[in-house]
């Protein structure tokens, strides 16, 4: 285990943190926006202005998001591990995005069909949508968590020793003897 792979995997996961950090302003930014449209729609009766804030909202936060993972990558391209890291992430971007994208789409279908006949209704409606999103994005973070924890362990034999000196699988190596 060198000090250099050290440094790397501190330095992955100080980038990781940050990336969530991030990502988890960017979802207020958008849940704001959202109360702002909401407002709108309260407002006005005409769908148009609702249209024009959902797009450029969802194409604000791919931008960022685009150029944050530009700016990694070009801090990070040292091991091969950290460009499959990287790329594990892209991936998830584009999969948040589209999903976000998505939703946008559902939500103005909805306000185009229910106009003004239930405004409450449409209110509960938005609201569901919105934890519904948070717990994808949720999802998604734990997902992506998961994923570097696998390509760390494949990184480097570490954790593997500390594993292997843990109480339980020593537990189960005697078990495994018994029989």
């Amino acid at each position: 285990m060198t000090d250099e792979c050290n440094i790397d995997m501190m330095m992955t996961m100080m980038m990781m943190m940050m990336m969530i950090l991030m990502m988890m302003l960017m979802m207020m930014m958008m849940l704001m926006m959202m109360m702002m449209m909401m407002m709108m729609m309260m407002m006005t009766t005409t769908t148009t202005t609702t249209t024009t804030t959902t797009t450029t909202t969802t194409t604000t936060a791919t931008t960022m998001m685009m150029i944050m993972m530009m700016m990694m990558m070009m801090m990070m391209t040292k091991t091969t591990t950290t460009m499959v890291v990287m790329m594990m992430m892209m991936m998830m971007m584009m999969m948040m995005m589209m999903m976000m994208m998505m939703m946008m789409m559902m939500m103005m279908m909805m306000l185009v069909v229910v106009v003004v006949m239930m405004m409450m209704m449409m209110m509960m409606m938005m609201m569901m949508m919105m934890m519904m999103m948070m717990m994808m994005m949720m999802m998604m973070m734990m997902m992506m968590m998961m994923m570097m924890m696998m390509m760390m362990m494949i990184n480097c034999n570490h954790l593997f020793f500390l594993f292997k000196e843990s109480r339980i699988c020593q537990y189960t190596h005697l078990f495994t003897q018994a029989f």
